[in-house]
C-alpha cells in the first residue's frame, strides 16, 4: 500500500509514517518546514523529503491513500490536487482507527494527564513483556517510536486527545476511536479557539463517552466534578469503574505509595500523579496485569517525557521542566513540587504561549495557580499574541490575573535569562511550565545556571 503524508513533519505524522514504514508500506510525505528530532528520524530511514514545499505534481492516482496533518492548510494544493483526482484522505485518528478496528481499543482521555496515563500503562506493559500497539504524545524512554502498529496484537492503547482531526475535519480526534475500554482522567477548559465555551468543551467528553462500544468498560476519576457527572450519566459503557488518589505519604523529598504490601517509594510525585498512577492501574487490571504485578513494574516509571521532567540536580538546586500550560496543570505541577520540597524555596516560572493562555478573556482561570511557589514567574511574548492575532494584553492584566502582587512579568526573552542567571541558587527548585521554549532558552545552559 503506498501513502502519501501531507505534512509529514509533525510530532505525530512522522511517528506514524515511520511506524508504517516498519509495517511494510510504501511511504512519501511533503512539509515545508521540518524540525528535529522528526528531520533526522525521517532521514534515517529514508522519508525526509528532498525539498521542502508542497508539490501537487506528485500527486497521483499511483497513491492508495492521503494522510493529512493539523499543519496543513485546507487550501494545500497538494490536498486540492487530492480531491480532484478522488484519492482517499484520511485525517491522523481515522487512520489510527482503520488500522484498530478489529483490535480491543484503549483509550486514555482527559484535559491533563492522558499522556502521563498512557506511559505509565506502558511502562508496566514493557516491564512484564506485554506486547500491544499503541500511539502516545511523548518519547518514551525504551521504545524507538510514539507509535506502534502490528497484524497480530490483540490490543492497541490510544492517547486520546479532543482536539481537531484535520483542517477538513473539526471533529475531536477522540470521537474516531469507538473505545472498548475508556479513562477521563480531568476536564478543564481548553482550546479556546475551537471550544468557545466550558460547556462546548465538556460536550465533547459526553460525546466521547456515547462513542463508547456496547459492552465497554469506562474508568474515571470521581474526584472531578465535571467528569464524576457525565460517568454517572453515561448510558453506553456497561461497566464503570471509578477511581480517586491513594493515600500517600512524603519523607525527606520522597513520595510513598500505599500498597496491600506495605509504603512504596515512586520516582514521580504530586498528587496529579498519584491520580494518573491509580487510573492506569484499573486499565492495566483490565488489560491483564494483576496489582501486585503493577506496582513492581509501577516503582521505576521515572515520567513522560516533559512531565515534571528533572533536568538537573545540584548541591544548590533542583530544576524541572513540565508542560504545563492549562491553569489547572500549572497549579496542580506547582503545588506537587512545593509538597515535595516543603523545606526550599520554589521559583516557578510559566510561559504563556498557548493560544488560549494568551487570550486575555481566558487569562482570570489562572487565578491562584502559582500561589503556592515562593517565587512566580511569568514570561509571554507579545509577538506570538501578534502571530495569533489576539487582543494586546499588558503586565497589569497578568498581575490581576494571577492575583500576586510579587509576580514577575517578563516579555523579552534575554531579560528573562539573565534574571534567571543572576539568581543565587541556594536550597532552591526551579520549575520551568511551558508548552513553547521561553522565546528560544537552551535548557541544557540552564543546567550551568545552577552549578
Amino acid at each position: 500500500m503506498r501513502i502519501h503524508f501531507i505534512a509529514i513533519g509533525g510530532s505525530a505524522m512522522h511517528n506514524l509514517a515511520l511506524a508504517l514504514h516498519h509495517k511494510g508500506y510504501a511511504i512519501s510525505g511533503s512539509d515545508d518546514e521540518i524540525f528535529e528530532p522528526s528531520k533526522s528520524r525521517l532521514a534515517k530511514h529514508g522519508l525526509l523529503p528532498e525539498k521542502m514545499g508542497w508539490f501537487p505534481e506528485q500527486i497521483s492516482s499511483e497513491i492508495d491513500a492521503i494522510i493529512l496533518g493539523m499543519h496543513a492548510k485546507a487550501d494545500n494544493p497538494e490536498l486540492l490536487k487530492a480531491q480532484e483526482i478522488g484519492l482517499k484522505i484520511y485525517s491522523y485518528p481515522e487512520f489510527i482507527y482503520e488500522q484498530s478496528k478489529y483490535k480491543t481499543r484503549v483509550v486514555i482521555g482527559g484535559s491533563h494527564g492522558k499522556t502521563t496515563i498512557t506511559s505509565m500503562i506502558l511502562h508496566v506493559l514493557h516491564y512484564h513483556d506485554r506486547e500491544v500497539d499503541f500511539m502516545v504524545g511523548a518519547q518514551l524512554e525504551g521504545f524507538d517510536t510514539m507509535v506502534h502498529l502490528t497484524k497480530e496484537n490483540d490490543f492497541i492503547l490510544l492517547e486520546g486527545d479532543e482536539y481537531l482531526s484535520s483542517p477538513i475535519d473539526r471533529r475531536p480526534k477522540f470521537h474516531w476511536y469507538q473505545p472498548n475500554i475508556a479513562l477521563i482522567s480531568g476536564i478543564a477548559w481548553d482550546h479556546i479557539n475551537v471550544f468557545p465555551t466550558i460547556q462546548n468543551y465538556v460536550e465533547q467528553f459526553k460525546i466521547f463517552v456515547e462513542s463508547m462500544t456496547n459492552g465497554s468498560t469506562l474508568v474515571y476519576n470521581e474526584e472531578d466534578q465535571d467528569v464524576n457527572k457525565i460517568a454517572i450519566e453515561a448510558t453506553k459503557p456497561t461497566r464503570k469503574h471509578a477511581y480517586k488518589t491513594p493515600e500517600f505519604t512524603i519523607e525527606d523529598g520522597v513520595t510513598y505509595l500505599e500498597t496491600p504490601e506495605g509504603p512504596m517509594p515512586l520516582e514521580v510525585f504530586g498528587k496529579h500523579n498519584l491520580q494518573n498512577l491509580a487510573g492506569a492501574k484499573w486499565i492495566c487490571q483490565h488489560m491483564g496485569i494483576d496489582e501486585e504485578d503493577f506496582y513492581e513494574a509501577i516503582a521505576s516509571f521515572k515520567g513522560a517525557s516533559k512531565r515534571l521532567e528533572q533536568i538537573a540536580s545540584t548541591s544548590k538546586a533542583v530544576v524541572y521542566k513540565d508542560y504545563a500550560h492549562s491553569p489547572s496543570k500549572v497549579q496542580a505541577t506547582t503545588n506537587a513540587v512545593k509538597a515535595q520540597y516543603v523545606n526550599r524555596n520554589v521559583i516557578a516560572c510559566l510561559e504563556l504561549h498557548t493560544y488560549s493562555s494568551l487570550s486575555a478573556e481566558f487569562l482570570k482561570e489562572y487565578k491562584n495557580a502559582l500561589n503556592k511557589a515562593d517565587e512566580a514567574v511569568v514570561f509571554y511574548s507579545p509577538q506570538a499574541i501578534q502571530i495569533k492575532k489576539l487582543q494586546k494584553i499588558n503586565e497589569q492584566q497578568i498581575f490581576d490575573a494571577f492575583g500576586r502582587n510579587d509576580l514577575k512579568v517578563f516579555t523579552n526573552p534575554e531579560e528573562f535569562q539573565s534574571f534567571l542567571k543572576a539568581k543565587h541558587f541556594q536550597n532552591d527548585v526551579l520549575l520551568l511550565m511551558s508548552s513553547g521554549n521561553y522565546g528560544g532558552m537552551d535548557f541544557n545552559e540552564v543546567k550551568k545556571w545552577v552549578q
